[in-house]
C-alpha cells in the first residue's frame, strides 16, 4: 500500500487486506464465516505467520496483548485467535502509520462519542 491514508479507518484497512469475516445476511439475521481473503495476498500472509508466533508464544509474555490473545485463545480456539490477533496488528499497523508516532503496548484506545 503506498498510503496508508486511503483507507479512513484500521477497519477498512483490515478489510482491504482481507482479514475479515465473510458475511452474508438475509432477512435481518447476519451470518459471519471465514476470513474473505480478498485483498493483499503477501501483506495478509505475513501478518497471519506473526500472529501464528505471538499466538505460540503469548504464555511467555505479559503484556495486555499476551493476556488478551491468551483469553480469546482459550474462548474460540488456536486459529480464530490467530486471525483475530493479524486483524488487530493490521490496525495498529494503520494506526502507527497514518499518524507517524510510535507504536505504545500499553496505550488504551477510547472510543470516540
Amino acid at each position: 500500500m503506498g498510503d496508508f491514508k486511503q483507507c479512513n479507518s484500521g477497519s477498512q484497512f483490515g478489510a482491504w487486506v482481507g482479514l475479515v469475516p465473510r458475511q452474508r445476511s438475509s432477512g435481518g439475521k447476519n451470518h459471519l464465516g471465514g476470513i474473505t481473503k480478498h485483498g493483499q495476498t503477501y501483506l495478509r500472509t505475513l501478518l497471519i505467520q506473526a500472529a501464528k508466533s505471538a499466538v505460540m508464544t503469548a504464555h511467555r509474555r505479559n503484556d495486555p496483548i499476551s493476556h488478551w490473545v491468551l483469553a480469546l485463545r482459550e474462548r474460540s480456539g488456536w486459529q480464530k485467535a490467530v486471525v483475530a490477533l493479524a486483524n488487530k496488528k493490521a490496525r495498529i499497523l494503520w494506526a502507527v502509520m497514518t499518524r507517524g508516532e510510535q507504536f505504545d503496548a500499553s496505550h488504551v484506545s477510547i472510543k470516540p462519542a
